[in-house]
């Protein structure tokens, strides 16, 4: 016991160096971890203001049912529209979805998917 304690008083600054370096690597690693695990939340849980109205438009088209919505967007320009409805199967619910988020989003039809829900 004695030899640890002359050793620990020998090498007391290196030992106390390391044990900083070990509890900033502790705290990097857990704010980091945490930081991670919120932004997860947070993009699979917040939609927007814009995907909260497409969707309630949507579902008051006749046909369209139960609807989902994801605008997928990059430096504030729309790059495409995922829509998962339970009137994605007939053509003209279809049509008219597509004509909707077009015409209410500015955007070409080109960059709109449409997907049928699972009942």
């Amino acid at each position: 016991m004695r030899k640890v304690i002359d050793y620990v008083k020998e090498n007391r600054k290196i030992i106390i160096v390391v044990l900083l370096i070990v509890i900033l690597i502790g705290a990097v690693y857990f704010i980091n971890k945490k930081t991670k695990s919120s932004k997860i939340l947070a993009t699979d849980t917040a939609k927007s203001e814009t995907e909260v109205k497409l969707t309630g438009i949507l579902s008051n088209i006749d046909g369209v049912g139960a609807t989902d919505v994801m605008i997928t967007e990059s430096n504030g320009e729309i790059q495409g529209v995922v829509i998962v409805c339970e009137g994605a199967n007939n053509i003209m619910t279809r049509n008219n979805i597509i004509n909707a988020v077009s015409t209410a989003l500015n955007i070409k039809k080109q960059i709109i998917a449409i997907y049928s829900m699972t009942v």
